[in-house]
């Protein structure tokens, strides 16, 4: 059985940050980690910025002057054991930092809606937080997004 405990916020107002949005993303995270084949209970923070927040954010941490879409931070021990938060017991992944304001601009550019471009991202950035990394190798990049897709399918979200 797998438990999602989101702790998220919102620091953008472009975009509503609906019930139905927090549920997604709720149920993104709960399917990467079922697809994935974790049990137990797992916390992850999850941000909703607009591009300028992203843009800063990425500046501060990977040194990359431009907006994204997504980022990711795992959060692990010594980057193979995710941490135990201990008041709660539950395994803390990391924290996802996701722009709507992108996410929007890139629903509208690949013609599919916002919440499929929302789940994509939460979905990749899940992946990140477990440990794949598809700027690593082509290998790892085919992998990823392979599982990506079988996520976002199982989600009824398919391209």
């Amino acid at each position: 059985m797998i438990t999602v405990r989101i702790y998220g916020s919102n620091h953008q107002k472009i975009i509503p940050v609906t019930k139905e949005l927090r549920s997604l993303v709720k149920h993104a995270c709960s399917e990467t980690l079922y697809e994935e084949g974790y049990k137990g209970d797992f916390e992850i923070s999850v941000t909703f910025v607009d591009n300028e927040r992203i843009r800063s954010i990425n500046k501060e941490y990977r040194d990359i002057d431009r907006a994204t879409d997504v980022l990711s931070f795992p959060m692990t021990d010594d980057g193979e054991e995710f941490t135990v938060d201990p008041e709660t017991g539950c395994y803390n992944l990391g924290d996802i930092v996701i722009s709507l304001e992108k996410a929007a601009e890139q629903a509208d550019e690949y013609g599919h809606s916002l919440n499929r471009e929302v789940a994509f991202l939460t979905v990749h950035s899940m992946l990140h937080l477990l440990g794949y990394d598809h700027e690593r190798s082509e290998e790892e990049e085919k992998e990823m997004f392979g599982k990506q897709d079988i996520v976002l399918d199982a989600m009824g979200l398919s391209r």
